[in-house]
Parts: structure tokens; C-alpha cells; sequence
């Protein structure tokens, strides 16, 4: 089975007037870990809603494929059915529509017309990947972030990941909002994932969430470009000194 790649070459992307990203060049492969640091305003979220398909969002230039395919040709839930994921800094609350329902319809949206999964197998599926990651069933009955703390929040976002099997997920800020116990939780379930091929993007202020993550790549994105690529110790760098030596 061919591996998957992620490809983006001379990204230019735009809101309104403005450039926000200014050439952007990156590969991911299946099974790889990159993150994405950067100072607030520095394209960071742009970034992940352009790989998406935001129509809010105007690729200028550039190109984005995966497996050779070209996801600028396509809608953001083609984008999906391609094997694009993205978890959201901010989950919206969904009352009234339990996770189980709302996986339900996820997973069978991403499946060919007429071949639904059948209920009592998507029960077992969602029933196996909560318990791999140590969620309590009664999470399933629950209405969609409502009430949730922001770690559920958060975690349930990994469920989706997990149930929905991208071939490339694009965590935006996953650890936004975390104390040090919902932070250990999230990343235990990213680790126990992460190595079935399937690529991540981790797009993060701070180093302390790849404590846990160990990445084979940080990336420092600035003013709409990627100025610095290295191994973790970049981000342990970053932690110590900053971005104001990487803009000098």
C-alpha cells in the first residue's frame, strides 16, 4: 500500500486584502509527527482552515496535494471523504444531538452512498475506541460538548479522529484550555493513534503539550512564513528563549 503523503508547495493564502501566508512548503507522511509553532497572527490557524478547504479562505498560489491528489479542486467535505481531518481550538456545542449520533452520521457521510454501517456494528467500533481511549461509555449519551469541560472537549475531538480514520488530522491548538491532567489525558490518546500511519499536524503556542508527543518535526511559522525547521530540541529552544532571536 503506497504511504501517504501531504504535500504543500508555495502555499499563498489570503482573508479579504491581506496575505497571510507568504509561501508555504511542507511534506508530511503517514506515521509522522510535525508541529507548527508560532507567535500569535502568524498564520498558524490560517494555515489548518486553508488545508481544509474555509471558504473564507483564498489560496492565492501554490499547491496541496495528498496522494497525489489535489485538494484545491475539491469541497471541504470531499476533502474529508480524501482523508483530511481537522480538530477545532474551539468545539462548538451541538445540544440535542448525542456523540453517538453525531459519529454515526460522520462516519456514514464519509462511506458510498447506500452502504451504511450498520448500527449494531458501529456500536462495537465506537464501543472498542472508547475503551482504547479509557473513555467512560456514558460518554456517547452525552449531547455534543454540551456541559463539557475543556479537556471532554478536546477529547471527544480525538474520538472523531479516531472513529472517522484520517489519512492526515490537523490538531489546531488541541492543548488550548488544558490543565496539566486534561494535557497528559489528550496526549495519551494522540500517542495511542498516532502510529497506525496516520500523519498529524500539531499546531501549538507552547512546547509542553510535545513533552508528551515527542515530534519528528517543529516548524516555527512567522509572518505568514515557515522560518526555522528542526528536531524537538527547536521547540525546547523556543520554550527558553522565545520568538524575538528568530525575528532578529
Amino acid at each position: 500500500m503506497p504511504e501517504t503523503q501531504l504535500s504543500i508547495k508555495d502555499l499563498h493564502v489570503s482573508v479579504g486584502d491581506r496575505e497571510i501566508l507568504k509561501g508555504i512548503d511542507l511534506d508530511v507522511r503517514g506515521g509522522e509527527l510535525h508541529a507548527i509553532m508560532g507567535p500569535n497572527g502568524s498564520g498558524k490557524s490560517t494555515l489548518a482552515y486553508a488545508l481544509l478547504g474555509h471558504p473564507g479562505y483564498q489560496v492565492t498560489a501554490g499547491s496541496i496535494t495528498l496522494d497525489g491528489q489535489n485538494l484545491l479542486e475539491m469541497s471541504t467535505d470531499e476533502r474529508s471523504r480524501a482523508g483530511m481531518f481537522l480538530a477545532f481550538q474551539y468545539p462548538v456545542e451541538v445540544p440535542g444531538v448525542t456523540v453517538s449520533h453525531f459519529l454515526r452520521t460522520a462516519v456514514n457521510a464519509r462511506r458510498p452512498a447506500g452502504d451504511e454501517m450498520p448500527v449494531m456494528a458501529f456500536a462495537r467500533s465506537l464501543r472498542s475506541t472508547m475503551k482504547m481511549l479509557e473513555m467512560a461509555d456514558s460518554f456517547a449519551g452525552r449531547y455534543l460538548n454540551e456541559g463539557f469541560s475543556g479537556g471532554e472537549k478536546k477529547r471527544c475531538e480525538i474520538l472523531q479522529m479516531s472513529m472517522l480514520s484520517p489519512k492526515i488530522a490537523i490538531l489546531d491548538e488541541i492543548d488550548s484550555g488544558l490543565d496539566i491532567d486534561a494535557l497528559r489525558i489528550v496526549s495519551s490518546s494522540i500517542n495511542k493513534i498516532r502510529h497506525s500511519g496516520l500523519g498529524i499536524i500539531v499546531i501549538t503556542h507552547y512546547q509542553r503539550i510535545l513533552h508528551y508527543l515527542h515530534p519528528d518535526r517543529v516548524h516555527v511559522l512567522m509572518d505568514g512564513k515557515l522560518v526555522r525547521s528542526g528536531e524537538r530540541d527547536l521547540a525546547l529552544l523556543l520554550e527558553e528563549k522565545g520568538y524575538d532571536w528568530l525575528k532578529k
